[in-house]
């Protein structure tokens, strides 16, 4: 197990479009040293890469875990790790940078919140996608990788829909076990696409309140319907009800302070507009299927190396190591 006491941490942060968050980064140079690197690195985005030749071994958490001609790697945005080829190689390698959150807001439902990837236990997850066993994942990478190098006409639409794919046979991997999936006929719904604008002050009232206590006649009102009629658009546009969507607005509000502050559980469920903590450790278990005295210890390990080492910011990783 390799160590990495006292060796600051790299922030790679990359800027990616708004109209269009992705980067390819692919070519011939990009070929990764046999030189075991002992400075971890994380970024702001998902990263997807794919090795095109020969092998070596990237590095989770201290454990390394090898890698070879025609593996996916997927790595989570702020999750420290480090790549190097098999003494005497130097690999060939695409990769690929992307904001799901705003590259696919359209095509996947307001309650969608897994835009990470990364399962609920980091020992769990597959950083390493082998070819022979997920052939689909590296097929439909490479048609992407294929399209944003040729840059035909349409191709951002096109290499959309390719990730759009990638991302949810990425995501069915990684929540194989979980209970949380997407229902059929809730992504790309035009339904939900045209009248998502009617419903809009509610949301924009949940997202800037939802550490207050409203009603659901309320948030009606906003929208001048009554409340069976908000009900039911609502649904048909969200997929979900209102008093499901604020509680999981407040959940997933909560896990930001989970994993970043020291506040206690109970203080935290009023602070996101839960009335009783039993009421916040019900809902949390039901959205995210574990309680928040286990996340807290599961997103404290997935994010030890940043809290605790010395963390110094590059504004991107444009050239091979």
């Amino acid at each position: 197990m390799a160590k990495h006491k006292n060796v600051p941490t790299e922030y790679r942060n990359y800027y990616l479009p708004l109209s269009f968050p992705v980067l390819l980064l692919s070519g011939d140079h990009w070929r990764i040293s046999d030189v075991t690197s002992m400075r971890l690195h994380f970024h702001n985005c998902l990263e997807i890469g794919v090795c095109h030749s020969d092998s070596g071994a990237m590095e989770f958490y201290g454990e390394p875990l090898p890698f070879r001609e025609g593996d996916v790697t997927v790595v989570p945005r702020n999750v420290p790790h480090t790549t190097y080829s098999a003494k005497g190689t130097a690999s060939l390698w695409s990769y690929l940078f992307i904001d799901p959150k705003a590259l696919f807001r359209d095509f996947l439902p307001g309650t969608w919140k897994n835009w990470d990837l990364l399962a609920h236990n980091s020992s769990t997850y597959k950083f390493i996608l082998n070819r022979e066993e997920y052939p689909g994942v590296y097929e439909t990478l490479m048609l992407a990788i294929k399209e944003l190098e040729n840059q035909k006409p349409g191709y951002q639409l096109s290499a959309t829909g390719l990730l759009l794919s990638l991302y949810l046979s990425i995501y069915r991997i990684e929540n194989a076990d979980s209970n949380t999936e997407l229902a059929e006929g809730q992504a790309g719904s035009a339904y939900g696409t045209l009248n998502s604008l009617s419903i809009a002050p509610a949301l924009d009232y949940v997202e800037n309140n939802y550490m207050k206590q409203f009603s659901i006649e309320f948030l009606a009102g906003l929208c001048h319907w009554s409340p069976t009629h908000f009900r039911r658009v609502f649904h048909d546009v969200m997929g979900t009800s209102p008093l499901d969507y604020v509680n999981n607005t407040r959940v997933m509000k909560s896990c930001d302070l989970l994993c970043n502050t020291q506040e206690s559980i109970l203080n935290i469920s009023g602070m996101v507009g839960f009335q009783s903590v039993s009421s916040y450790n019900r809902c949390f278990i039901k959205i995210m299927g574990t309680s928040p005295r286990e996340y807290r210890k599961q997103t404290t390990q997935t994010n030890q190396y940043a809290k605790n080492q010395s963390i110094l910011q590059y504004s991107g990783w444009m050239y091979p190591e």
